[in-house]
Formats: C-alpha cells, sequence, structure tokens
C-alpha cells in the first residue's frame, strides 16, 4: 500500500451550540404566547373560511336560479317548436291534397 492511497486525516473542532437556560416561568410564558398566537391564526382561518363557504352559498344559489330559468327557456322553446311542428305537419298535408287534387 502506498501512501497515495491513504486518506488523509482530517480534524474539526465541534463548537456547541450556546445553551440558554431559561427560567420555567419564561419557557412557560413563551409557550403560553405561542398558543395564543397559534389560536389566533386559528380564529382567523375559521372566520375566511366562514366568509369563503357563504361566498359560495351565495355563487351557488345563484347558479341554481340560471340554471332554473334557462330550463324555464328550453321549456318554452320546445313547446314552441312542437307547435310549429304541428302546424308545419297540417300544412304540408293540405299542400300534399291541393297537389293531388
Amino acid at each position: 500500500m502506498t501512501t497515495e492511497s491513504v486518506p488523509a486525516v482530517v480534524s474539526a473542532t465541534i463548537i456547541p451550540f450556546p445553551v440558554r437556560a431559561l427560567p420555567p416561568e419564561d419557557r412557560m410564558a413563551k409557550a403560553l404566547e405561542s398558543l395564543n398566537q397559534a389560536m389566533t391564526d386559528q380564529r382567523l382561518a375559521v372566520a375566511a373560511w366562514r366568509d369563503v363557504l357563504g361566498e359560495l352559498k351565495t355563487s351557488t344559489a345563484k347558479l341554481d336560479d340560471s340554471l332554473r330559468r334557462y330550463r324555464s327557456n328550453l321549456q318554452s322553446l320546445s313547446d314552441n317548436v312542437t307547435s310549429l311542428h304541428g302546424k308545419a305537419t297540417m300544412l304540408e298535408a293540405w299542400a300534399d291534397g291541393v297537389a293531388a287534387g
């Protein structure tokens, strides 16, 4: 084995993180502050969600009204087409009678 194939030994100095020991009261206060902030954020998120649900309800009600009008218009159109078809059939029969006569 040659010296070229032997890996070099690397040394490192490990620097520990500074330890800041907070008194238990301060840790508890910080935890409560974080909890209060999380609850406030959650209240805001729920309020926004409720607002969006209200908007969705309004949008779906408008869509329902629009679809009802559209369905009514289609029914009217269908009734008109049926009536015109009946008249066209009568005219065709009359024309066939006149042409044969």
